[in-house]
């Protein structure tokens, strides 16, 4: 009988979970570099383009109190909804699934196309090819088993 510490690291040396684990580690890495690539490089010049505009600033006010910017709000406590950083977001939700997708298609194109499912078999008797269905050989007219 296998103990639980054993069968635990049986589970966890399997390949499939180390995968998983160095996955996440990387996503987690990557995710950091695309908010910071969205935050500090892609939209400051958008929102130049806008009219000076700072996305990650947008916000509205649901209090009765009036606050100059979004962080002056957080700070009192005040309810806010902070569109502007939702947007953010979301531009690093499309950049992170872009990058994946990207990756995904070459990823496939190096590996090549999965070969197709055989359709026939091998007749016993004269080893030529006949389909999987078939209970008789065409060549050799043996009974053989289907499929």
């Amino acid at each position: 009988m296998m103990s639980i510490a054993s069968e635990f690291k049986q589970f966890v040396m399997r390949g499939n979970v180390l995968d998983l684990a160095v996955g996440f580690i990387m996503g987690a890495a990557f995710g950091k570099i695309v908010s910071s690539f969205t935050n500090d490089v892609l939209m400051p010049p958008i929102g130049l383009l806008l009219g000076q505009v700072d996305f990650s600033s947008l916000y509205i006010n649901l209090s009765s109190k009036q606050f100059a910017t979004l962080a002056d709000a957080k700070a009192a406590g005040a309810p806010a909804i902070a569109y502007g950083v939702f947007i953010n977001t979301m531009i690093d939700f499309v950049i992170v699934a872009l990058a994946a997708f990207v990756l995904v298609k070459w990823v496939n194109r190096l590996v090549g196309p999965k070969p197709a499912a055989p359709n026939t078999k091998e007749c016993p008797f004269c080893i030529s090819r006949i389909p999987l269905a078939a209970t008789r050989c065409a060549h050799c007219t043996s009974e053989v088993k289907a499929a």
